[in-house]
């Protein structure tokens, strides 16, 4: 970087943080406190108090302001005030999407407190992420924590630190790696390099912790950025703005400095679907949590420094859905279990009396888990399995004894295993089995 570069971000960064009142401050004597969190397929999910009532929210660094999915309710409960109609764009094709931007509301996370907090209030149901990853999810949350402290990753015991910049003392760690940020409009971008076809390139990329995925590139063959000759079509996720497909592949090598990954998979989404997000200048894709898990992350948006430390996830295998099945909740079923069991005396032919145990059954409400997204020519697809089935029961286990995260999982299982679902069509019950395959072998 020149000196005139860094000259610019300086200034940059100066009107960014250094004229703002409202802050996120640490109330103890510390100035620092830990927060437990949940890692749901590669995301984080924190527990945020907004107007004094818990809710959970994805941490992603690939929004600048925080985001509330009014159309869970909890916009009256939230008691949301001095409202105004905007509207905001994201990945996705679709239509920009309504939303309304609330002032002076105050959000506390472990012991962090702002006390006016800016939120917008989406209404669009698409956007529900939490039948998607299998547990509520009120929101997202950004730039404004990262801007405010100095935010500690720790994938590996899955806590949270934050800490007041006064207070934070980095410790020298020679297994480290520390990275330069850039910021464009609160987002923070790093430089990386991908090997595709034996050539090195150095890739601009967006810290995304909000993706689930491993890395997205853009394609550019004026740069030797394409998919290689191995790869298949499929659904990448959702954006603001709809659902994203694209090609996955796998690239030759990433590395972040002198932290290599080999066979590590890539995303290359529509251009259609991402081109709002192009144009930002050199951006070349994201890095996102199957990445950023095999690390422990230190963000210090204040010095524009990201540092990055290997954990025990670092050399876990790339895995991907080798189903072709995308599940999500899908409203509830009523299931017979077992409640218990009862002795009950019995009569038999010769009048005499004995007493047997006896199982006794309740009906429950469970989670039901229904397929929404089905890759062409998968095995699961193949097998005869359509959108809109509702999975019962997984090699012979029913599946609300499974939470989704465990279920998904099972589909990046080793190459060869067999699975057998049953499913629901139209009140119809029906067996299905497919053996999973790994298209890169």
């Amino acid at each position: 970087m020149t000196f005139r570069s860094v000259s610019i971000l300086c200034f940059f960064l100066i009107g960014l943080f250094g004229f703002s009142q409202s802050r996120f401050a640490i109330e103890n004597k510390h100035r620092s406190c830990k927060i437990k969190f949940k890692l749901i397929n590669n995301l984080v999910v924190i527990p945020v108090e907004v107007n004094g009532v818990e809710l959970s929210f994805l941490l992603d660094t690939g929004v600048s302001k925080p985001i509330i999915f009014n159309f869970l309710n909890v916009s009256d409960t939230l008691n949301i005030k001095e409202t105004e109609t905007i509207f905001l764009r994201g990945l996705g094709e679709g239509k920009m999407v309504e939303a309304l931007k609330s002032k002076n509301n105050i959000f506390k996370i472990g012991d962090a407190i702002k006390l006016n907090q800016d939120l917008y209030a989406v209404f669009n149901a698409n956007l529900d992420l939490s039948p998607r990853l299998g547990i509520p999810i009120h929101g997202i949350i950004g730039f404004d924590l990262f801007r405010d402290l100095v935010v500690r990753i720790n994938y590996s015991t899955q806590r949270l630190k934050l800490t007041e910049l006064q207070a934070y003392k980095s410790k020298k760690c020679r297994t480290c790696e520390t990275f330069n940020l850039e910021f464009y409009n609160g987002k923070p971008y790093l430089n990386a390099k991908v090997e595709i076809d034996g050539k090195n390139i150095p890739v601009k990329l967006l810290i995304d912790s909000g993706g689930s995925d491993a890395l997205w590139l853009f394609e550019n063959e004026a740069l030797g950025i394409h998919s290689s000759d191995k790869f298949f079509y499929d659904f990448l996720g959702y954006g603001l703005n709809g659902s994203v497909y694209g090609k996955r592949s796998k690239v030759d090598k990433f590395s972040l400095k002198s932290f290599e990954l080999k066979k590590a998979n890539v995303a290359y989404p529509d251009s259609s679907s991402v081109i709002f997000a192009q144009q930002i200048r050199n951006r070349n894709g994201s890095l996102a949590g199957n990445i950023l898990k095999r690390f422990n992350v230190v963000f210090n948006y204040q010095k524009a420094r990201v540092t990055l430390k290997k954990n025990r996830y670092f050399n876990q295998p790339f895995s991907y859905n080798k189903s072709g099945i995308e599940l999500a909740h899908d409203g509830v079923r009523i299931v017979k279990e077992e409640s218990g069991s009862a002795l009950k005396p019995r009569e038999n032919l010769e009048n005499r009396t004995r007493v047997v145990i006896e199982a006794q059954y309740k009906m429950a409400l469970k989670p039901a888990y229904g397929i929404v997204e089905l890759r062409e020519n998968s095995p699961a697809e193949k097998a005869g399995l359509r959108k809109g089935d509702i999975v019962i029961s997984i090699n012979g286990k029913q599946t609300h004894q499974y939470s989704l995260q465990e279920i998904m999982q099972m589909f990046h299982d080793d190459t060869g295993k067999k699975i057998r679902l049953r499913v629901e069509r139209n009140g119809t019950p029906l067996n299905f089995s497919f053996v999973l395959t790994d298209f890169f072998d």
